[in-house]
């Protein structure tokens, strides 16, 4: 005689150690309590009831638990982590940028499977917004907002909360597989360009000398030379204008020299003329005669007259 246990085959066991409900999803904001929830949006996990807690440890499943969100109605799907199971029955709670991802709306419903993802060894990053090149270190940033998140997903749109400003980036490919799990692993990270970015257009540098032109000298009197000492008019305190009116000296063409440029000059040496000899002084009148200037050699002089006593 043959026997045939059916509830003993394997793909029964597979089976029963698999988690999969729905649930109604709601965003975070929606949770009741009297503490502030925010940190759920700042990451990739949900809440769960604490009925899904007393399943799950029923199964043999693996730890960390990571859990795939479809949504039928649309034909999306996710990956996430579980934060708690504090949730009402029948109800879960997703971060925003989840629900849009998914297309759900307030009070949808939501497959949660339970899977098995390999590690991550590679993701790469679009920024959705320029705004994401103004961060000094991009990628110490998202390593310590990737804390908050226990998977990824290619296709998915992530947001990340900076400085009190949210940053949104697209997942565009993740290895070794499609949907990687982020814990505890070694992750190389890239960035793609941020969509809308223009590079600045580069012009190639012209090279051209300035060509000097010769001018005529005549015309350089005729220049704004700046400033001229006592060429203003003058004031007088009885009020008369007898003798007040400015009178430059005029520049003579012939005066005004030009330097003569250095054609040989290269950037980056520099050239010492050590054979200029200076020019030999002439001596002025002046100076000839404090050459033969002897001391004590002049006469007396008296204020005072002497005279002779009758």
């Amino acid at each position: 005689m043959f026997s045939f246990n059916v509830f003993d085959h394997p793909m029964q066991r597979g089976l029963q150690n698999r988690f999969s409900t729905q649930y109604r999803c709601y965003s975070v904001s929606m949770l009741a309590g009297p503490n502030d929830r925010s940190d759920v949006e700042k990451g990739g996990k949900i809440i769960m009831p604490p009925s899904a807690l007393d399943q799950l440890s029923r199964l043999n499943i693996t730890y960390p638990m990571l859990f795939k969100l479809t949504n039928k109605n649309s034909d999306r799907m996710t990956h996430c982590g579980v934060l708690e199971f504090v949730a009402d029955e029948g109800i879960c709670y997703l971060p925003h940028w989840m629900m849009q991802n998914l297309l759900l709306e307030e009070g949808g419903l939501v497959q949660v499977e339970s899977v098995n993802l390999m590690v991550a060894t590679y993701s790469k990053f679009q920024p959705q917004s320029p705004d994401f090149l103004d961060i000094t270190n991009p990628k110490a940033v998202l390593e310590n907002a990737l804390r908050n998140f226990a998977c990824l997903t290619t296709g998915d749109v992530i947001a990340i909360n900076y400085n009190e400003k949210i940053y949104e980036l697209r997942v565009m490919e993740t290895k070794p597989d499609k949907a990687v799990s982020i814990i505890e692993c070694d992750m190389n990270v890239d960035f793609d360009a941020p969509l809308g970015y223009k590079e600045p257009e580069r012009r190639p540098p012209h090279h051209e000398e300035p060509v000097e032109e010769e001018g005529d000298p005549n015309s350089y009197a005729d220049m704004d030379l700046g400033f001229r000492a006592f060429t203003g008019s003058g004031n007088r305190l009885d009020g008369k204008k007898k003798g007040i009116e400015p009178s430059p000296v005029p520049i003579d063409p012939n005066d005004i020299k030009r330097g003569i440029p250095n054609y040989e000059y290269k950037v980056g040496k520099i050239t010492f003329i050590r054979n200029s000899r200076p020019q030999p002084k002439k001596l002025t009148d002046d100076e000839d005669a404090l050459s033969r200037f002897i001391a004590f050699s002049g006469e007396g002089k008296s204020l005072r007259k002497k005279g002779r006593k009758p």
